[in-house]
């Protein structure tokens, strides 16, 4: 029988050292005991930069006073049960393609998260449009993705910072089930029935996303957005299922999910022909 061990959350000076060690790529990190929104703290110095300090920048806090999620929500969360960062990209890209950048941060953290486990174990992994990270259908983590133009130095229209926040849940997930009304996953479970995952400890699994993070944004930079669809599909939870669109709590579409266009956008074959989705709420129909 498998028994579910919450991973530790070290002190929070010991994660910056790691990060600080493992992380040379970022001029700043910082993970602090507490803070309002490590989103919000990001956003509020990219507004107020002047060009003169280098990206990318981490921060990191053991627990968030006004945490956010996609759409405004609240990310509910408490010292230990939950891993949290966001990291500031300087990026140049048309502000048309900025929508892409959330199935593109979900591909990227879904990557790395399937590298610390067990291959025989990744394709658990997934991603439900735009950037939910699923594991076994169940959410385990939520990403925010915001943009903003910065300081009196920037001049091009195609420069911008990208802010791109992540919680995983690291345990709770029974709680967060019943007090959520929905299926909630954790990184408890993962180490429960994988032992490549239970080798792996929070700083590390901070420094592998920041990683794919840099890494992939830079490819984006150099390549563009042509191959996302293809690469979107090795993860994608939605594709072939059955959905409903949601926005404002009213169905808008009703059709089957048939993967990302090169813009980001899902794609939804209706019956009055395939509609590309830019927002919305999506809701898998039982077949």
């Amino acid at each position: 029988m498998s028994v579910h061990t919450a991973p530790i959350l070290p002190d929070p000076h010991d994660v910056l050292t790691e990060l600080q060690h493992s992380l040379p790529q970022f001029s700043t990190i910082e993970w602090v005991e507490n803070t309002e929104s490590t989103n919000a703290d990001l956003m509020q110095r990219a507004h107020d930069a002047d060009g003169s300090r280098l990206m990318p920048w981490l921060r990191g806090a053991h627990h968030q006073n006004a945490g956010r999620g996609r759409a405004g929500r609240t990310w509910q969360n408490r010292r230990g049960a939950n891993l949290m960062f966001s990291c500031a990209f300087d990026l140049f890209m048309p502000g048309r393609q900025l929508p892409a950048l959330s199935p593109l941060s979900g591909l990227l953290t879904c990557k790395a998260l399937r590298a610390c486990l067990d291959p025989a174990h990744a394709a658990l992994l997934n991603v439900k449009w735009p950037n939910d990270i699923l594991w076994k259908n169940a959410k385990l983590a939520g990403i925010l993705v915001e943009a903003t133009r910065a300081g009196t130095s920037r001049h091009s229209p195609d420069h911008h910072i990208v802010v791109i926040g992540l919680g995983i849940n690291l345990s709770d997930a029974r709680s967060l089930s019943q007090s959520l009304d929905r299926q909630v996953a954790d990184w408890s479970e993962i180490m429960a029935i994988d032992t490549h995952a239970r080798g792996i400890g929070c700083a590390e699994l901070v420094s592998r996303v920041a990683r794919h993070w840099y890494n992939g944004l830079n490819e984006l930079i150099a390549k563009g957005l042509d191959e996302l669809p293809e690469n979107f599909a090795a993860v994608d939870a939605l594709i072939g299922q059955s959905v409903n669109v949601l926005h404002d709590n009213h169905v808008i579409h009703t059709g089957t999910a048939c993967g990302l266009n090169a813009l980001g956008q899902l794609r939804v074959r209706t019956a009055q022909g395939e509609q590309a989705v830019s927002v919305g709420e999506i809701s898998v129909r039982p077949r």
